[in-house]
């Protein structure tokens, strides 16, 4: 069975685009441990999982898809928090997707309670 050209290159351009979707941009770990120390480290710690207090969520290990979620939603006024909003508001979607990335690659102390 022969499959027509018109066919194949629809697929491919369907398969191309739905890669793109997820990722846009590809995380950079230095420049997000670099943003980490400006903006994040005074309340979530460098490694995000020594907050200074109970009040600041604890982030290594997080999934970078949630991290970034809520950065967006901070920054884009979604979620409500005015000291977030106000962290978020100056990064851009490549600092986002980097600090994302990078308290991911952190190694977490979260314990899951049964």
């Amino acid at each position: 069975m022969m499959i027509s050209r018109k066919l194949i290159a629809l697929t491919v351009l369907a398969l191309g685009m739905s890669a793109g979707i997820g990722g846009a941009v590809a995380a950079d770990l230095e420049a997000g441990k670099k943003k980490v120390q400006e903006i994040c480290a005074a309340c979530h710690g460098i490694d995000g999982a020594t907050p200074l207090t109970p009040d600041y969520p604890k982030l290594a290990g997080q999934y970078p898809d949630y991290l970034a979620k809520a950065l967006r939603d901070y920054k884009a006024g979604r979620r409500k928090n005015p000291i977030m909003a106000g962290m978020a508001a100056p990064l851009t979607e490549q600092d986002i997707e980097n600090v994302a990335q990078y308290f991911y690659e952190q190694p977490s102390n979260l314990a899951t309670r049964y």
